[in-house]
């Protein structure tokens, strides 16, 4: 009998994202989400960056709705890595407080800027890894 021929790796964007279950795996998912939604592109000038999450924000309404749904990616493998009750309920909260504030016209807009709520979510699932699966820890320079 054949072999099956293993899953490459998804290449967005020059990503080698991998399609695996192991925290490693993802890890290197979310961390990729958290790039694209929060600074992905750097305002021209500056070294500021900003992402998906503050540009789609820009639409009214539907805008911070499907912001909040990119959003709940990083959420959902936060679950399937077995965090805690308490933890999903911060990171959810962490979502809507963006999605809630960033619905008012323009000061929305601006506090999409400050407030990063998936790089608060991402700091909350790299705490959880750090701590129960050390092998998934990446040194950042």
């Amino acid at each position: 009998m054949d072999e099956p021929t293993p899953v490459p790796p998804l290449r967005p964007m020059g990503l080698d994202l991998p399609l695996g279950t192991t925290p490693g795996d993802v890890r290197r998912r979310m961390e990729a989400m958290e790039r694209l939604l929060e600074r992905s592109l750097v305002i021209p000038g500056t070294s500021t960056g900003i992402g998906l999450d503050a540009v789609v924000g820009l639409v009214p309404v539907i805008g911070d709705a499907i912001a909040a749904a990119l959003g709940a990616y990083i959420l959902w493998e936060a679950r399937n890595l077995g965090m805690s009750k308490w933890k999903l309920w911060r990171m959810a909260g962490n979502i809507a407080f963006d999605a809630a504030v960033g619905a008012v016209p323009v000061a929305g807009d601006l506090f999409d800027f400050a407030f990063r709520s998936n790089t608060r979510n991402l700091k909350i699932v790299r705490a959880h890894l750090d701590r129960h699966h050390p092998e998934t820890r990446v040194i950042e320079g």
